[in-house]
């Protein structure tokens, strides 16, 4: 087969639609016409036993779909066996989505794997089993194994990327998933399928997706074929690691809704494996919260959010940042990392928790159900104090509106006027100028000393292009873009002077790719300090120590390798790097994005503390507005490469909203299950056409005028000094449209 991925990845749901005469029927193969187009299954075919007319009938519904029974995995790692996941015992109810949440390396992951019967390079089963349909499938033959995961279990990995090959179009790809796993006869059928598939995916011209590569399709788009592969041979569970981890608010929420209306009408049983609370507030059933491998709380999702028992549940509800907060947000209460080495005997969390006693680090505290479907492994649970009063008693500067001041608000350390900016194309003769593709057109803002401007927006609107100018990486760059009003950014970034490469510095999105695997922690950090400084010897060696105190990471770590850090870690040491030079603006692009809700609460904290105490200021680019709120002084929205609105972050915040910004606010996942999504966010994605507007907005705006937002570009309306907004539709007219009355029946 030309890609391991389509093995995997595939399964699917049962289809009910029309199909041409002489196609045998999916679930006994027998050659019929009648069937049932209401979503009810194969309940037309009148050659199906019962057992096939539902497959999600009620002998099913006795007892769970599949079950994990006092599983302990060990990895090989440093020349002896590690546990990594102990004792661990789940199951899943047909029809039902658990959530598996927790923070990065607790093992989440690995437990999902187990649910496939997959065994990673490198480690073991020591013990327990996973009962699906009465077979142990960490027992099982590898052939067997190919038939349940192509037809019973399905995995939607976090990549899609990486899960679709390259080569091959992708329309093929879930087409060769049914001839291999033999759900359709011919590859006439397999690809009327296919379309269907594709279709009811929400993927808009399935003809035309069908033929294209998986580079010619978005994120979203990306992520929608790997669903429908996943949906292809009806799987009764659907394992989804992480599926929207990499995507922008709206996109992300546009795949709920996906994912939402597929288990409501076909009854499919999913494992949802993420770090973001807001997204398993909306979508699942019941949660379970995993600490270093082990199980400390499993509830359904309102008493998770409610009446949390767990010491870490608590700190992990209490460290998400929310978007409909009043100024002074709930504290962060975890504190720490998460240390597997220095792990006691007893409770895994007792290094961290506030409550722990002597009998806390000594004796292993097993789950013990304390009301129906919720269990909880805490010796103190009946003793600490309530999830309410704890938040209701605790105030600290993490996760509040950003208070620190702007050091010196009436100068301009960066200035951006009518910038342009995209890529080049060859033409067909060599000796011709190459034509630029503009990505941003018109863009301008300023920052001043010491202040935090934030880059908003859906992936595409043209954010990372905005720091690549501004660092030089771009061959097409035009406008004025001065710097401490000495330098020019429109030169590349090899005909810049030395200290205006000092001064401006980028942290970039990931850090495994920005740090070398090669090099140690003190060769990263000490090389800005070698190249700008001239430093050596000892005194290299304070300074690199003094940096990684300044991040919160001791002396242990100056001798370490990246791949022997956390990724929060790692993102502390290219914030260390970047700190080296004695920056005067740092480009922060997106370094929240692939972090655990309690590691981004850390790295806001840090940049937060770095920022009043060296007076560094920040564009700050992200898609997770809840941080952003947090954090930013000012921020700008941006959509199709241009500015829409522009503000401090409490009016960006507040009615009126330019109708985008409304938009995206109504995507972002709320972690609490009581407050319902608007209908609004369903009407969402960027659309990019060749015919653009006059307002880039136009062909998605709800309020928009048709005649006038097409043909006439949109004027700057001021609404304060420091807040103005680009749309045709009057202020008033704005105001009346409330994104926190319409989510959360109340206004700001």
């Amino acid at each position: 087969m030309p890609g391991s991925v389509i093995i995997m990845p595939s399964l699917s749901a049962l289809w009910p639609v029309r199909r041409p005469s002489g196609v045998s029927c999916w679930g006994c193969r027998s050659s019929s016409l009648a069937f049932d187009t209401s979503g009810a299954g194969h309940r037309g075919c009148p050659h199906c036993p019962p057992r096939a007319l539902d497959r999600r009938g009620a002998m099913e519904r006795n007892g769970p779909i599949i079950e994990v029974r006092g599983l302990t995995v060990d990895y090989w790692q440093q020349d002896r066996w590690a546990t990594v996941i102990e004792d661990l015992s789940l199951h899943i109810n047909p029809a039902e989505t658990l959530g598996l949440v927790g923070e990065s390396g607790c093992g989440k992951s690995t437990t999902a794997n187990a649910f496939l019967g997959f065994r990673p390079r490198g480690a073991r089963y020591r013990s327990g089993s996973t009962i699906f349909e009465g077979q142990d499938l960490l027992r099982l033959p590898d052939s067997a194994l190919q038939r349940i995961r192509g037809g019973k279990i399905s995995l939607v990995p976090q990549n899609p990327t990486t899960a679709l090959s390259p080569a091959i179009r992708v329309g093929n790809q879930i087409v060769e998933v049914l001839m291999v796993h033999r759900y359709c006869q011919t590859t006439a059928e397999a690809r009327d399928r296919t379309l269907d598939l594709l279709a009811r995916v929400g993927l808009p011209n399935p003809q035309a997706i069908f033929s294209r590569y998986p580079h010619q399709l978005s994120g979203g788009q990306q992520q929608r074929v790997i669903i429908a592969m996943a949906l292809a041979c009806d799987p009764k569970l659907i394992v989804l690691d992480e599926p929207t981890t990499g995507l922008d608010v709206t996109t992300q929420a546009q795949i709920l809704d996906l994912l939402m209306d597929l288990q409501s009408r076909y009854g499919l049983a999913m494992l949802y494996v993420t770090h973001n609370l807001g997204v398993v507030a909306q979508i699942c059933n019941r949660i379970g919260v995993m600490y270093a491998g082990q199980m400390v709380e499993v509830a359904p999702r309102h008493q998770i959010f409610k009446q949390p028992l767990h010491p870490y549940t608590q700190g992990l509800i209490a460290s998400v940042p929310r978007i409909s907060a009043p100024t002074e947000v709930r504290s962060l209460l975890l504190k720490g990392l998460l240390k597997r080495s220095e792990l006691p005997p007893g409770c895994p969390f007792a290094p961290r928790c506030g409550f722990a006693e002597a009998r806390c680090y000594a004796e292993h505290q097993p789950l013990v159900e304390v009301a129906p479907d919720h269990a909880v492994a805490c010796w103190r649970r009946d003793s600490i104090p309530s999830f309410a009063q704890r938040m209701a008693e605790t105030r600290s500067a993490v996760f509040q509106k950003c208070e620190t001041p702007v050091c010196k608000p009436d100068e301009v350390l960066l200035k951006v006027d009518s910038l342009r900016a995209g890529y080049t194309r060859r033409r067909f003769h060599l000796w011709r100028r190459p034509l630029p593709t503009v990505i941003v057109d018109g863009v301008s803002f300023d920052i001043r000393p010491g202040e935090t401007l934030a880059l908003v927006g859906e992936s595409g609107s043209g954010k990372t292009t905005v720091a690549r100018a501004l660092n030089g990486f771009l061959p097409y760059v035009t406008g004025e873009l001065r710097f401490d009003g000495r330098y020019d950014l429109t030169l590349p970034v090899d005909r810049r002077d030395r200290t205006l490469l000092r001064e401006l510095q980028l942290v970039f999105q990931n850090p495994d790719a920005s740090l070398n695997p090669r090099q140690r922690v003190s060769q990263i950090i000490g090389r800005p300090l070698q190249l700008f400084f001239g430093l050596s010897g000892a005194e290299l060696r304070q300074r690199i120590e003094s940096l990684l105190e300044d991040v919160r990471l001791d002396r242990r770590y100056y001798d370490r390798y990246p791949d022997e850090l956390s990724g929060g870690e790692r993102q502390r040491v290219a914030i260390a790097r970047a700190l080296a030079a004695e920056p005067k603006l740092m480009l922060c692009d997106e370094v929240l994005s692939a972090l655990d809700v309690s590691v981004q609460a850390n790295i806001v904290e840090l940049l937060v503390e770095l920022q009043a105490r060296r007076h560094i200021a920040y564009l700050f680019i992200s898609h997770d507005l809840a941080v952003v709120r947090s954090l930013a002084h000012r921020v700008g929205v941006l959509y199709w490469g241009a500015l829409c609105e522009v503000g401090t972050a409490e009016e960006v915040f507040t009615p009126p909203f330019h109708p985008y910004t409304y938009l995206l606010l109504s995507a972002v996942p709320e972690a609490d299950p009581d407050q319902l999504m608007p209908e609004a966010r369903k009407d969402i994605g960027l659309i990019v056409s060749d015919d653009r507007p006059a307002c880039p907005f136009a062909l998605r705006c709800p309020w928009k005028d048709p005649g006038r937002c097409s043909d006439e570009a949109p004027p700057w309306q001021q609404i304060s000094r420091s807040h103005m907004l680009r749309c045709h539709v009057p202020v008033e007219e704005l105001r009346q449209h409330d994104v926190w009355a319409d989510r959360f029946g109340h206004a700001r």
